[in-house]
């Protein structure tokens, strides 16, 4: 095996790590009493305090970027305040799988923008795959969708939140051309959570008077699924493209509506555990004929 291939597959492991830290987040945001908006800042901000010892020892690198990346990092956290805001506040009006499902339709929209603006290619197969495990995704939670009441704002919400992160993705893939993963996500981190806590301020949310289960959960959304989710697909984009990170997307449904079943009591219907298999089918034919880098 060559070396080229073993960090191909070291890239791989990573992604999948990537997707099981991901689908612990509906799970955390569900067990959580406080407003989104407010577990969403302090899960950027507790993230950003774990990183501090990392970005001072590069805060000459940290500080030395141009006022076009400043503009573009601005821009990329403020989508992805709004994608925490918007989706994380679905998850209190819908289930867990029509939530993580309706994301499903990340990589579609950041290939079709990938497409116009950075002209890739995507081949047959890998559109294949992506419609497999799309169709997967769909299904997985088919059993769960209503199309009135309070789960339709839900699922609106969690849509509004997709588009929101799509566009990040593309934003980031142009950034992470000549920017490194620790001042990209740094800096992505700490503009999202101060648009936020602007939100939270205006809202008149409190920022302080949480109980210990609350600080708990902030910090584990910031471990688990920020550093171990979104801070490594971000650094993934340096070695896959955006569509291919992107994908990343299609296993949370089954991760996170499993973890529900066990951990919130959700339950999940045949069709819904065997569109799993689908989905991991799709996954597996579109990485395996992904375009590289």
């Amino acid at each position: 095996m060559s070396g080229r291939q073993r960090t191909g597959g070291a890239y791989e492991i990573f992604f999948i790590l990537g997707i099981i830290a991901i689908s612990f987040s509906a799970i955390f945001i569900r067990w959580s009493n406080a407003e989104a908006s407010v577990v969403a800042m302090y899960r950027l901000l507790i993230t950003n305090l774990i990183l501090m010892p990392f970005a001072w020892r590069h805060r000459h690198e940290m500080l030395r970027l141009k006022p076009k990346q400043w503009g573009l990092l601005a821009a990329s956290g403020l989508l992805l305040g709004l994608h925490f805001l918007l989706w994380m506040n679905s998850l209190r009006y819908t289930s867990v799988a029509s939530s993580t499902v309706i994301l499903t339709l990340q990589p579609v929209l950041v290939m079709l923008g990938s497409i116009w603006l950075f002209k890739e290619r995507i081949n047959r197969m890998m559109l294949l795959g992506m419609g497999i495990a799309v169709v997967g995704s769909i299904l997985i939670g088919s059993g769960d969708f209503r199309l009135s009441g309070s789960a339709l704002y839900g699922d609106i919400l969690s849509l509004l939140g997709t588009l929101a992160i799509s566009v990040n993705m593309l934003v980031g893939q142009h950034l992470r051309k000549d920017l490194a993963a620790l001042p990209y996500n740094f800096w992505m981190f700490f503009m999202a959570a101060c648009s936020l806590g602007c939100y939270n301020l205006a809202m008149g949310y409190p920022f302080t008077g949480y109980p210990m289960k609350e600080w708990g959960i902030f910090f584990l959304l910031s471990v688990v699924s920020t550093l171990f989710g979104h801070y490594l697909f971000n650094w993934l984009l340096k070695y896959m493209n955006a569509t291919t990170v992107s994908m990343a997307i299609l296993g949370e449904p089954i991760c996170a509506s499993l973890l529900a079943l066990v951990l919130l009591g959700e339950m999940l219907t045949g069709l819904q555990l065997f569109s799993g298999l689908i989905i991991i089918a799709g996954v597996w034919v579109f990485m395996r004929h992904r375009q590289a880098r």
